[in-house]
């Protein structure tokens, strides 16, 4: 009995050293070593980093809801015109993940740095283009996409402000991108908690006034993002030109490299049409579900949160694959970057297992906690205990998809999306919720149909082994 407790003790001791070596964030060799431990290592930081990014829309929204529905409005619409800005940035960061954790695995540590300046040059010229028709036609955009006047008139200024000060936005998610390439998941973490704590600080003194600072209302909101975002990037630049712990970047290393500058944007473009084309297929979905009833696209709506937060942790052990198979490939160790992703690969699917079956237990409630509306809870809960269904899968098609991605090849799992998406999801629900009269489970089962089907072709992929080839 006594060697029982001690065994027990032994391991959550050794457990929790783990988690704390994975938070301190100090420096380790993802190439040699137990692959389980650096899944670990890797996984943790980066899982906090996925929920502190989802934190900034929902503190943003909670204070701006105080305000007035044109407030809430013009958040809305804004985020969905910078859906174009964090698509480019989501390419960047996933072009610059798998390009330096190659060049770390190589052992070449000022290329890795170098490609990391060129993510900062590219990231600095995009800003531009984005700045410059963002900050004259602010107005119009809001108008182009509300016909209620109200909300152009009154939140111009906090799209012209987010669109004009976009760079902290594609800064933040491609320096962290540059972070976990060079497996240090720990500081892109802590990038995003400081830029978080700065935010909530700051979003309830602007909108509404503090001491000598004036109310601002919804152009509050902006501001108090923007420079929490700022804060965090300035986190982000300290650690990579003055600490440089595992890579160091040098001001002059900005200068233009067009064959890396080249190689970066070819990652990066199929990683920005993932993003896209799964975007765009889900508010197709929504259109389909409208044409059912608003209380159906409400239940979707409240059940698609629900989905993105359990599938946090998800994304979290998905980019730790995609940086292991960098790492590794640059190492020359093919056959344990392969089986660094088939491990992750479980542990996703065993994690995804106890999700699935609490969504599936408690969706009622789930939903229940968002709006009591009868309908909305019934198509809600509906919506969840179906999607819930397929979590296995979804686990296992992030998980290679994401290290696909990581060895450099992004256009294939792009093809994925484009096949799975559109030629089979978009068709297949329309066709099954209004031509055959299924309502809106037949969009929910067109879901967990698309989603496992791409998951069973990035397995087939996957274990084809042409990724292993991948130049970057």
């Amino acid at each position: 009995m006594q060697s029982e407790t001690k065994t027990i003790k032994s391991s959550l001791n050794e457990a929790w050293q783990t988690i704390k070596l994975s938070l301190n964030g100090e420096e380790q060799d993802y190439t040699s070593g137990k692959i389980d431990r650096a899944i670990v290592l890797l996984s943790i930081p980066m899982i906090l980093e996925m929920a502190m990014e989802s934190l900034f829309a929902v503190v943003d929204i909670f204070f701006v809801s105080k305000v007035g529905s044109e407030a809430i409005a013009t958040v809305g619409i804004t985020e969905s015109v910078l859906t174009l800005v964090y698509s480019l940035a989501i390419g960047l960061s996933s072009a610059a993940t798998a390009m330096v954790a190659r060049r770390i695995g190589e052992g070449n540590r000022d290329a890795a740095a170098k490609a990391g300046a060129q993510v900062i040059l590219i990231g600095i010229v995009l800003s531009v283009f984005i700045a410059v028709p963002g900050y004259f036609f602010a107005e119009e955009i809001l108008a182009l996409m509300s016909n209620d006047v109200s909300v152009s008139s009154t939140g111009h200024q906090f799209t012209r402000l987010l669109l004009t000060c976009n760079l902290p936005i594609l800064l933040l998610w491609m320096l962290n991108g540059i972070f976990r390439g060079a497996g240090d998941a720990a500081t892109a973490m802590r990038a995003l908690w400081i830029a978080n704590a700065v935010n909530i600080v700051l979003c309830p003194i602007f909108i509404f006034g503090f001491g000598p600072i004036p109310a601002m209302g919804v152009v509050g909101s902006g501001i108090a993002t923007t420079i929490g975002r700022s804060t965090g990037v300035l986190y982000q630049l300290w650690n990579l030109f003055q600490v440089g712990k595992i890579i160091h970047l040098r001001w002059n290393m900005i200068k233009p490299d067009w064959q890396i500058v080249t190689s970066l944007l070819r990652i990066a473009a199929g990683s920005t049409g993932q993003y896209l084309i799964a975007s765009a297929s889900w508010i197709v979905m929504v259109f389909i579900l409208g044409q059912i009833g608003k209380e159906v696209v409400a239940g979707y709506t409240i059940a698609i949160r629900i989905v993105i937060f359990c599938l946090l942790p998800s994304w979290g052990m998905a980019n730790a694959a995609a940086t292991l198979v960098g790492q590794n490939l640059g190492a020359g160790k093919p056959d344990r970057a392969e089986q660094s992703a088939i491990r992750a690969g479980f542990f996703n699917m065993f994690f995804l297992i106890g999700i699935a079956l609490f969504c599936l237990i408690g969706a009622h409630t789930l939903v229940g906690w968002f709006n009591q509306t009868p309908q909305v809870v019934r198509s809600g809960a509906m919506a969840l205990q179906i999607i819930a269904g397929g979590y296995v899968f979804y686990g296992w098609g992030m998980i290679l998809t994401q290290a696909i991605n990581g060895a450099g090849d992004t256009m294939t799992p792009t093809l994925l999306n484009i096949i799975f998406f559109w030629l089979i999801e978009i068709p297949l629900a329309w066709f099954l919720a209004l031509q055959l009269g299924w309502g809106e489970a037949g969009v929910y089962w067109t879901i967990i149909l698309a989603e496992s089907g791409m998951a069973v072709a990035a397995f087939w992929v996957f274990k084809r082994g042409k990724w292993k080839t991948t130049q970057v």
